[in-house]
């Protein structure tokens, strides 16, 4: 089935807004949501800066009987699926349960809850261990907590591919809705900013250790030294279009197309997967790329992953005839909740007929891309294309556009 797949809602948590008007508001103006922890002391960390969500107050959102099973992405993952449901208009007490699914992604689980665990068992013995933490640090975890707050029993899983399972997960949820269910929970949220999240993100190297919230993370730039972590991301709720017209639904736009591709062994001498994967997008949303109105650059912040990027795009569509924009670079990298949160701020863009800026980048030179720098751009934006990558060579595109 090849079934318009729309989405009609946006629950948000980001670094620089709590709330999808608070992150619009705060990514137009240029608002950066990157800082020194607080969560843990970082002092001896090589890096110690991340985007961290202030004013989160589990307690102010959740029913206590959650909070002791579940993590703060998982705490997170649920607000944001509230308030996307409720910016839908969607009671899933009057729909089947199993009209209704959840498919998210995710790239560390629960990690903080894990951490707790651990040291209750090394510093108090086996007896202090949650019966939760055989759950509660799962990928799957925010897939099922949803569920069963929301009594979805239709499709459910979880997409793991890092950075690009946002945008993966987005796109299982199109094919689940093409083969029938009505409506389906997706996106992601990830956190892990923790002392043991933070080991594990070290061991990539590839973390900026700089101590400059506004020269730290720095893609397609001539001092780019690696990114900064964050936490949060995006939930959307995806349905099939007719069904969404029919109970008149406010419609942010279609779910287009999507392409996915895994980069070659290293050292092998093939291209890199990105540029194959823009293309599968662009195909499978029946679109040239004349058509595309802006590109949500992954913006790794690596100058070696910079230039690959920024060669998949220029051959695509041509040296700077496309607006290019990293709105993260306020808030860090999210892992797999990064590229639900452009997927967002594309919708927020068509909507308005504005491109977000990319903040504190002073551009390589020798990257043949039109950033959008510093300010918003005026500009009717009917077409978007979203970029995700994850460690290890995960590449995922998708088109996403105003509905008809």
């Amino acid at each position: 089935m090849t079934a318009s797949v729309v989405v009609t809602g946006l629950g948000i948590a980001s670094p620089n807004g709590l709330g999808a008007k608070d992150y619009w508001s705060a990514t137009l103006g240029g608002k950066n949501g990157i800082g020194r922890i607080t969560r843990f002391d970082p002092s001896s960390y090589p890096a110690r800066l991340a985007g961290e969500i202030p004013g989160f107050v589990a307690e102010d959102h959740l029913p206590s009987r959650i909070l002791p099973q579940t993590d703060r992405v998982t705490r997170l993952a649920l607000v944001a699926t509230d308030w996307a449901l409720q910016d839908a208009g969607v009671d899933p007490e009057k729909m089947s349960e199993f009209d209704m699914g959840v498919i998210t992604a995710s790239a560390a689980g629960g990690f903080e809850f894990g951490q707790g665990e651990l040291q209750s068992l090394w510093s108090r013995g086996s007896q202090y261990v949650s019966a939760y933490q055989s759950f509660a640090w799962f990928y799957a975890v925010n897939s099922g907590q949803i569920s069963i707050r929301n009594g979805m029993k239709g499709p459910a899983g979880v997409v793991v591919s890092d950075g690009a399972g946002g945008l993966d997960a987005v796109a299982h949820a199109r094919r689940q809705i093409r083969k029938g269910t009505a409506l389906i929970v997706t996106g992601a949220v990830d956190a892990s900013i923790c002392p043991w999240g933070w080991v594990a993100q070290l061991s990539t190297g590839k973390l900026s250790t700089s101590d400059e919230p506004a020269r730290a993370y720095l893609p397609f730039d001539r001092d780019a030294r690696g990114y900064v972590p964050g936490e949060g991301g995006a939930i959307l709720i995806a349905e099939d279009a007719d069904a969404a017209r029919a109970r008149g639904a406010r419609i942010y736009g279609e779910i287009a197309g999507h392409g996915s591709t895994m980069d070659p062994r290293p050292g092998s001498g093939r291209e890199p997967g990105l540029r194959k994967a823009i293309e599968l997008a662009l195909a499978d949303a029946g679109v040239d790329s004349g058509d595309v109105d802006v590109v949500f650059a992954d913006g790794a912040g690596d100058p070696a992953l910079d230039r690959i990027e920024a060669e998949a795009i220029s051959a695509v569509f041509g040296a700077r005839a496309v607006p290019v924009t990293v709105p993260k670079s306020m808030t860090g990298r999210l892992y797999s909740g990064a590229a639900p949160l452009d997927l967002a701020a594309a919708f927020f863009a068509i909507r308005d007929g504005v491109i977000p800026p990319t903040v504190h980048v002073d551009p390589c030179p020798d990257y043949p891309l039109d950033l959008v720098l510093g300010q918003p751009r005026p500009a009717p934006v009917r077409t978007a294309l979203v970029l995700a990558r994850g460690n290890g060579g995960f590449n995922s595109a998708m088109v996403v556009r105003a509905a008809d």
